[in-house]
């Protein structure tokens, strides 16, 4: 049996519309992870950014980050000892919004903050610490895998 031409075009559009609404459909059901909830709020406060990151710059080591067995060991410079500490420290998943993870600086009178590693999902992560010290504010941002 042979289909005729009528037939074959009408296929042809079919399955051509098929495809068209499995596309829109994929489309609408896509998550988007934007880098920012608050994009052009944060935007404005970039220059924050930089001139916390000259500052940090300035210190006599960087900042180092590490994991040891399921802690990881966040150091900050020398000159944090024993400095009245706080900010914020933000792990960074670019791949995906929900690894994302906040934590308060709460470092010993070493510079050291320890957090466990059971509070992340193993990933590649920025990590973007905002410190503020001695009157002074510091950034610094790294890339991290935890395992």
């Amino acid at each position: 049996m042979t289909i005729n031409w009528g037939n074959k075009l009408l296929i042809v559009f079919a399955v051509f519309g098929a495809m068209i609404i499995t596309l829109v459909y994929k489309a609408v059901h896509s998550n988007y992870d934007l880098v920012s909830k608050e994009y052009y709020k944060d935007e404005l406060n970039y220059q924050q950014i930089i001139d916390g990151t000259n500052r940090a710059n300035t210190l006599t080591a960087a900042l180092q980050i590490t994991q040891q067995q399921k802690q990881i060991r966040i150091q900050l410079p020398a000159e944090m000892k024993g400095a009245g500490v706080s900010g914020t420290i933000l792990f960074y998943c670019a791949s995906d919004a929900r690894k994302d993870k906040q934590f308060d600086v709460k470092t010993n009178a070493d510079g050291l903050q320890q957090i466990d590693a059971g509070q992340l999902i193993p990933a590649t992560y920025l990590v973007k610490i905002n410190w503020q010290a001695n009157g002074k504010t510091y950034y610094s941002q790294q890339s991290f895998t935890v395992n």
